[in-house]
């Protein structure tokens, strides 16, 4: 076991707060509680598409999902997506990229998310410096876990696979960067425990902080 060199970390839930986007169903008439099932249908719409070999932008995944859940019209679907680019960072983010930062390990984001999405949420919580690059596997047209998102990130950051870490509250996700040779590290978010069933990752932890520290440890 050894640090890894740099620490990605997905953005949508892991890092940024989705409670705007539940805000803009809500003033279009649904529900914010729809946005566990919007989101959670968006990412195996994603999922699915990149599996069959074809490509579906998170945006449109979002909006198809939103299409077959809802009665929006086009317009409110639209808008509603707009929502993504007024995302914050929880309040646990800040210190936890601090002290990766301190320690002298690169820090990125890795999401499938459209591009712009993690660059203002990191601004509107005045973290972008503590950030080296913001990636988004759009740019390969892969949706994680695909192991080809992974060995792209670890390679657009000049690092093996093995010098990378990835933490996510997702267990699919972390499963994902294990399998294409990264370090995973899991915490909960929305998800209460690690999903039973699969290979457990090489850090399970309670909350951010210790996901980070677990990291360092090493």
């Amino acid at each position: 076991m050894s640090r890894p060199e740099v620490v990605a970390f997905d953005v949508n839930e892991t890092l940024l707060d989705l409670s705007p986007v539940g805000a803009a169903l809500a003033e279009h008439g649904q529900p914010a509680s729809l946005l566990a099932t919007v989101f959670g249908r968006t990412l195996h719409t994603g999922a699915a598409a990149t599996v069959a070999g074809v490509w579906l932008s998170f945006r449109a995944a979002f909006e198809s999902a939103l299409a077959q859940l809802t009665d929006l019209s086009d317009g409110d679907r639209a808008r509603v997506a707009d929502a993504f680019l007024e995302l914050s960072p929880h309040p646990d983010v800040e210190p936890a990229l601090r002290r990766l930062a301190t320690a002298g390990v690169r820090v990125v984001t890795l999401s499938h998310g459209s591009p712009g999405v993690a660059e203002a949420g990191l601004e509107r919580g005045g973290i972008t410096p503590l950030v080296e690059r913001t990636l988004t596997s759009e740019s390969v047209r892969a949706w994680k876990p695909s192991r080809e998102a992974y060995l792209w990130a670890a390679g657009a950051c000049g690092v093996a696979p093995d010098r990378m870490a990835l933490v996510a509250a997702h267990g699919w996700d972390v499963l994902g960067a294990e399998r294409a040779g990264l370090t995973g590290a899991w915490f909960p978010r929305t998800e209460r425990v690690y999903p039973p069933g699969l290979p457990a990752p090489s850090v399970v932890a309670p909350d951010l902080a210790s996901a980070v520290d677990a990291l360092l440890a090493r």
